[in-house]
């Protein structure tokens, strides 16, 4: 009797889909997701939100080799997205300068941060005052909470989810490298995840950062989250 080992088609095609190596397959449409370097010291004493604040500039020389290793880790093929505010651009240029090279950059708008309205530049001690809801344990208000003028987190998951659909139909099969925020990142996740944003702001993403999603014919895959360049 002869025994076969091919395993039935459907097996091979779901196969195909598993990370079990470090090396993650080309063709895909592949989202790299870096949240921009620490801002400057006096900004950070208040609510910045969708302000256009300057980064910190000795973050900017102590932090080189993580900017150096974003560079080594990054493809080396890829369309590179900032948000409308500087901080994005210029941690783009910084890594580039740290050894990816030099490389045009796409403005996409909807990438911006949350904007918070009335709220913008207010210090963070006075904001109880004016929440109508309790704060978020880990943001600065409840993923419901609208500020006067601005967006809530529902707001920002509804724009960013729209956006990650169309550019990965737009760059289909390519890869992404997009310089964004922390909450326009949380809300990749909860767009990708299909979870509230409640949920999604439970995720740290810090300076510098970075989360890859990628968008397969099955859906969204989040393949890391917060990973920390150097560490």
């Amino acid at each position: 009797m002869t025994v076969s080992l091919t395993r039935p088609a459907a097996q091979q095609i779901n196969q195909g889909n598993f990370l079990d190596t470090p090396q993650l397959a080309p063709g895909i449409t592949r989202f790299w997701l870096i949240r921009h370097a620490l801002v400057e010291q006096n900004a950070r004493l208040r609510l910045y939100g969708a302000l256009d604040v300057p980064l910190c500039p000795d973050s900017l020389i102590a932090q080189r080799p993580m900017y150096e290793a974003l560079a080594a880790r990054l493809p080396r093929e890829a369309c590179w997205l900032v948000s409308p505010l500087s901080r994005t651009r210029r941690t783009a240029e910084a890594i580039q300068e740290a050894g990816y090279g030099p490389v045009p950059m796409d403005v996409e708008p909807a990438l911006i941060e949350q904007n918070l309205g009335e709220w913008h530049n207010m210090p963070h001690q006075e904001l109880p005052q004016h929440l109508r809801l309790a704060p978020h344990p880990f943001w600065s208000i409840s993923a419901t909470e609208c500020p006067p003028g601005g967006e809530s987190m529902l707001d920002v998951c509804g724009r960013v989810g729209v956006t990650l659909d169309r550019l990965a139909e737009a760059y289909e099969g390519q890869n992404i490298v997009a310089v964004s925020h922390g909450g326009a990142i949380r809300a990749a996740l909860a767009h990708a995840l299909r979870v509230h944003p409640e949920t999604a702001l439970h995720f740290s993403i810090q300076n510098l950062s970075l989360t890859i999603l990628e968008r397969l014919d099955e859906g969204w895959r989040v393949v890391t989250v917060n990973e920390l360049p150097g560490i």
